[in-house]
């Protein structure tokens, strides 16, 4: 049993034999998917970063949000300017790293989830308020 064949689909040219292909039939509908700007931004803020760090740095214009591992500079400044109605100044990402920890209780060792966080720089007077 050959893999590649030599031997045409018959009924491929059976079809090509009496008829001229016209532009239309030719064509192929093919599926693309949307761009990322398209689908909506809700799934790229997923939580802002309640911390004393955080806390400290937002008295500054400088706001900490948990974000999503695909989610660029870019789609972050359209998130905030959404979803805030506020215009980010600059955008800077961070990587936390995971964590093996262990349970003090039971002695079993455990993962901790890293994940990517973004701080998110305004311009003076513009506030975000968390909840």
């Amino acid at each position: 049993m050959a893999l590649f064949g030599t031997k045409k689909n018959p009924s491929s040219a059976k079809a090509s034999e009496g008829k001229e292909e016209t532009p239309e039939a030719s064509t192929k509908a093919v599926a693309v998917s949307a761009p990322t700007t398209s689908r909506g931004l809700t799934h790229v803020l997923k939580s802002p970063r309640i911390t004393e760090k955080a806390t400290m740095h937002s008295e500054a214009g400088v706001y900490l949000f948990d974000v999503s591992e695909r989610a660029t500079k870019r789609d972050i400044m359209q998130a905030v300017r959404a979803l805030y109605k506020v215009t980010p100044r600059k955008v800077r990402v961070a990587y936390v790293p995971s964590k093996v920890k262990r349970n003090m209780r039971t002695g079993k060792s455990g993962i901790k989830k890293g994940g990517k966080k973004a701080y998110v720089y305004l311009k003076k007077g513009e506030i975000i308020t968390l909840a």
